[in-house]
């Protein structure tokens, strides 16, 4: 809320220095404001009584915006890139995955194994689990299994993500 939008009768002040002009009625905080040739800006409504500042609001809601760009650049999306196999992978293959999942991981993404099954190799799934516990070890200089395998319908599955 900027200047005649205050509606509360008593406000705490802050000068546009900084400096604490203490607790006033809403007009003459107002007055104050429009002497300055500033803006009256409500910065935190809910307090009692309510703190209004002395500011150039223009300037204000630039600084506001520029801060949320500046934390937005220094966040980081991990995202989860997911890898899949088969139970009768063979050895080059699976290296090969291995390999790419090394890549993922490196660059700071989660990677998650599925092992799928089809047909006839639904009856062996338990004996095919070890394929992505090897997956795992293979990873372990560089990964930390973060969900460990699981059975999810026609495909076992597990996760991973860097160490710390």
């Amino acid at each position: 809320m900027i200047n005649e939008q205050i509606k509360d009768k008593e406000v705490r002040l802050i000068g546009q220095d900084g400096e604490q002009l203490g607790i006033m009625p809403a007009r003459e905080a107002m007055k104050l404001a429009q002497e300055a040739e500033l803006d009256l800006v409500k910065i935190a409504p809910t307090a009692k009584p309510p703190v209004c500042k002395i500011i150039n609001y223009g300037k204000y809601r630039y600084e506001l915006v520029r801060k949320e760009k500046e934390a937005k650049k220094k966040q980081k999306t991990v995202e989860i890139k997911e890898i899949r196999l088969s139970p009768n992978i063979e050895t080059n293959d699976l290296n090969t995955k291995i390999n790419a999942a090394r890549k993922f991981i490196s660059k700071g993404n989660k990677v998650k194994i599925t092992l799928r099954f089809r047909g006839r190799e639904m009856a062996h799934m338990q004996s095919s689990k070890h394929i992505l516990d090897d997956f795992a070890e293979e990873l372990a200089d560089i990964a930390t299994v973060e969900k460990a395998p699981k059975l999810e319908g026609r495909s076992m599955s597990i996760v991973l993500t860097e160490k710390k």
